[in-house]
């Protein structure tokens, strides 16, 4: 959601802004809806003036015994009363014709963020590790000989259908320490508290952090009317939905583990093999709620989080800060990790951080009361997985992969792993 003050303001910005991220200015509609809602109020207010004078002169007027102004002004209170109504009905009407069409609007990005149309725009921040070397032609991760006992995907399709899998023994159990790792390093490392949430949501939930009006083929909607959530960004960022929450407060810092859901719609034929792109999956999301003055630096800090988890795995990776044309319908600014996978030679996103300044938090109506005793101010929001659990587990099998289709472990997983570190070729823990 956007302030439409700032877009009176200022509305050439607002649509330079706009342009930016591939989309025409907007301004001259807004501002027309606004000005039309806006007349209509005023005039709603004239006539209850109108309205509100006359109704006294009816009893002046009774008292006077002149029953014909006492009856013209019975009329003329009624007529008031109509036109107040109907009037004050189209300026709701209009009131919701501006804000559909501003939820429809993606945000504007940081004046820092690079142009470009798609994800070739990108621009790399940063790298960390080498990408291994082997002796042999790495393999993909479903391909391994240890992995295949333990990641069934014609079991996940008998009862699913495509893009589900079934986790089973040693690889179920890697899958699962690694969530444990990560919560385990945000919470006691990282200083965010760790949160538990649903995964069914209300519809006005989906419409606070972005995912409604514009993009619910992406999500899955119940029969009941409740949304399964394509991420835990949902559940934690509307924990402060229609709240005022006190300044001392903030930073709210929250992590949370979780099953994720997301219909893939938009992404036909892409990454179908493996576990890359599945219909339900795990992830560990990090979301801060902050005040405005700290959100880019949050950025930051939650961008280290998440690189961290890498590090400590051994996983080369590179950060990138995504272009206005790549960047998520919510962020104004993005940077995407992205993990080294040697069976597709290449790196593959694993986690993307994003600052959505009062986005949000105009969409859900969060604010926080300042320590001066000011007027409430909206709060800023932040986002970031730390990580995506099936793709983590994808690049430690495959950056771990040994010649006979063993895998070597992270050593910092070897505490969940009963002590083991080693996946072996017939897939069991060693």
């Amino acid at each position: 959601m956007h302030d439409i003050r700032a877009i009176r303001e200022n509305p050439d910005a607002f649509d330079a802004a706009l342009t930016r991220r591939g989309g025409d200015g907007a301004s001259k509609a807004i501002l027309a809806l606004d000005e039309a809602r806006r007349a209509k109020i005023s005039a709603a207010e004239t006539a209850q003036a109108e309205q509100n004078k006359a109704s006294k002169e009816v009893g002046a007027a009774k008292a006077k015994g002149d029953e014909a102004e006492f009856e013209r002004l019975r009329a003329l209170v009624g007529e008031k009363k109509a036109e107040v109504a109907q009037m004050q009905t189209e300026a709701k009407e209009l009131d919701a014709e501006l804000t559909a069409m501003l939820m429809e609007l993606p945000n504007l990005p940081f004046e820092d963020v690079p142009d470009g149309a798609n994800e070739a725009d990108n621009v790399e921040l940063r790298r960390w590790g080498t990408p291994p070397s082997f002796d042999f032609t790495p393999r993909e991760h479903y391909e391994l000989d240890g992995v295949v006992p333990g990641m069934d995907f014609e079991m996940g399709a008998k009862l699913s259908g495509t893009r589900f899998v079934v986790l089973s023994g040693a690889v179920a159990r890697i899958h699962r320490a690694l969530a444990q790792f990560m919560l385990d390093t945000h919470v006691d490392e990282n200083g965010l508290s760790e949160t538990w949430t649903p995964v069914l949501v209300r519809e006005e939930m989906m419409y606070g952090t972005g995912q409604l009006p514009k993009f619910g083929e992406d999500s899955y909607r119940t029969t009941d009317g409740w949304w399964l959530v394509p991420t835990a960004e949902v559940t934690l960022t509307n924990t402060v939905n229609d709240e005022v929450v006190d300044e001392a407060s903030l930073p709210r810092r929250m992590v949370a583990h979780t099953q994720c859901f997301r219909s893939e719609a938009g992404s036909a034929g892409r990454d179908t093999s493996g576990m890359l792109r599945q219909h339900q999956f795990e992830k560990v999301e990090m979301v801060s709620i902050t005040h405005p003055d700290a959100s880019r630096d949050e950025l930051d800090r939650m961008t280290g989080c998440a690189e961290g988890i890498l590090e400590k795995l051994g996983l080369p990776y590179r950060t990138i800060v995504l272009c206005t044309g790549d960047m998520g319908f919510g962020a104004r600014r993005t940077h995407d990790i992205e993990v080294w996978l040697p069976g597709q030679d290449t790196y593959r996103e694993i986690s993307s951080v994003s600052v959505c300044g009062d986005f949000q938090a105009r969409r859900m109506n969060a604010r926080f009361k300042p320590a001066d005793g000011g007027k409430p101010q909206f709060v800023h929001t932040l986002n970031g997985s730390g990580l995506a659990v099936g793709r983590c587990l994808i690049a430690v099998l495959e950056n771990g992969q040994q010649k006979d289709g063993a895998v070597r472990l992270p050593e910092v997983l070897h505490p969940y792993l009963g002590g083991k570190s080693v996946l072996s070729a017939e897939g069991r823990l060693v």
